[in-house]
């Protein structure tokens, strides 16, 4: 990803705010890379993703043009949530930008109430996390 002008304040520091932009996603990549579109989640399946809870560690300012790697990592599996730790990295010298930890609720669709991870979702997921600790 990258910074752009309507990322940044006047002095050309990401603004806070647009963290949240980046690590989201950052989240919908990972999904899309499992093979989970979330505008087909909501229509075929009936299943939404929503932020519950974000804890952001900001650790060095991102900057207009900076290229940037966000990654995204579930780490806690639950019936209705899952838990990410996110981490930003500027992709000239490796520096860590920010850190996140990022608890997401499955909804549903119609009605934006909780509801259990689908199985073949949780698989997919379950089946990435294993791979990831190898």
């Amino acid at each position: 990803m990258r910074v752009y002008w309507e990322d940044t304040d006047g002095g050309g520091v990401v603004y806070h705010a647009r963290y949240l932009n980046f690590f989201e996603r950052a989240r919908t990549e990972w999904l899309r890379a499992l093979g989970m579109n979330q505008s087909v989640l909501a229509r075929e399946h009936g299943v939404v993703f929503a932020v519950r809870r974000m804890e952001i560690d900001f650790r060095q300012a991102a900057r207009l043009d900076d290229e940037l790697r966000v990654g995204a990592q579930p780490v806690h599996l639950g019936a209705a949530r899952v838990v990410f730790e996110q981490a930003m990295h500027r992709a000239a010298d490796g520096a860590l930008l920010a850190g996140a930890k990022v608890q997401v609720a499955c909804l549903a669709a119609d009605s934006f109430k909780a509801v259990r991870l689908p199985a073949w979702i949780r698989q997919k997921m379950v089946e990435n996390m294993e791979q990831e600790t190898r």
